[in-house]
């Protein structure tokens, strides 16, 4: 098969190839997808750039770790009626998996898939994975949101629209901050009620304003570290934090005596360690949220032959929606 790898860590235009590898062949309990699209996380170029490893040390890595096709084969222990079916799945390149979705073909864990409803193309199936599921353990893994309201930092980015479109699924009055114009309309799209530029607006006093005073439920955080003062300030007695980045900050220095006369919950996120029956939900909301309607942003799509391209706009940060590579 044509995959892309790199074997040691660095800029894009220096460690990634494009080949030939052998294709894989599915294990007990795995099934094989022939990948028609391969979904970028932000975790993805990392990773291959060396910022973070996850504990992740391997001689030849495929990268990407979500992505969406048809399973072609099955291994043994699985039911052989996935053969043929249209799928989406996550965590390719993660929990000791080396070979990631930048390939013609992935073998792995049946669980990591989930069929793929006919109305989504496989782009859009792509851009579920990590950022989707991520999104709906920050929103719903301290129970319902219906009638709460729920702040979403950073609302046009990957986990950040999904976590607005899901909570606003979910019955939630949806808040989310954003930098620009262009930001403001997709959050609005999603299902924001407001948006707040935390370029040009204090955000804490603005979610005030928004709340009659009371500030929000929860709030699914982008950037804990950089924005926790203004969290505490937005946060309504008892509410939550759902923490899935921090870049701005990755060591800060909380106030724990402020946090516990808030009542304040804080819930760090990490799709690799969620309990699986969580997950297994996520799954399943996801693909009935995806039924109903849901927007799915592809950024832009490349062929395999230019994934550097690919990992480059990732890393500019200068798009909407998911950079998606099509094997």
């Amino acid at each position: 098969m044509r995959a892309a790898w790199y074997e040691r860590k660095g800029p894009a235009r220096e460690v990634l190839e494009v080949g030939e590898m052998d294709t894989p062949e599915p294990g007990p309990g795995e099934l094989r997808v022939r990948l028609a699209a391969s979904g970028i996380n932000p975790a993805d170029v990392k990773l291959r750039a060396g910022i973070n490893d996850y504990g992740f040390n391997f001689p030849r890595v495929i990268p990407n770790s979500d992505g969406a096709g048809t399973v072609d084969q099955v291994g043994a222990g699985v039911d052989p009626t996935w053969v043929g079916r249209r799928v989406w799945l996550y965590n390719g390149q993660r929990l000791g998996r080396a070979f990631g979705t930048a390939a013609d073909y992935i073998a792995l864990d049946a669980g990591l898939v989930h069929a793929l409803p006919d109305k989504l193309g496989f782009a859009e199936g792509a851009t579920l994975g990590i950022p989707a599921m991520t999104a709906h353990r920050c929103v719903f893994a301290d129970g319902s949101v219906t009638g709460k309201t729920v702040l979403v930092t950073g609302g046009a980015g990957a986990v950040g629209h999904y976590a607005v479109q899901l909570a606003a699924w979910g019955g939630a009055r949806v808040l989310a901050t954003v930098s620009g114009e262009a930001k403001a309309a997709h959050a609005l799209a999603g299902g924001a009620a407001a948006v707040v530029n935390y370029r040009q607006e204090d955000v804490a006093r603005r979610v005030r304003e928004l709340t009659d005073g009371e500030g929000v439920d929860r709030i699914v955080e982008v950037d804990f570290g950089g924005n926790l003062a203004t969290a505490m300030g937005a946060l309504k007695r008892s509410g939550t934090i759902a923490i899935y980045a921090s870049d701005g900050n990755p060591q800060p220095q909380i106030d724990a005596r402020a946090l516990m006369a808030l009542n304040a919950t804080l819930r760090f996120v990490v799709l690799n360690s969620i309990p699986l029956e969580a997950r297994r939900q996520a799954q399943r909301d996801v693909t009935r949220w995806a039924l109903g309607g849901g927007l799915f942003p592809v950024a832009a799509r490349f062929p395999l032959d230019e994934i550097v391209a690919a990992h480059e706009l990732v890393e500019s940060l200068d798009k909407l929606g998911t950079v998606v590579v099509e094997p």
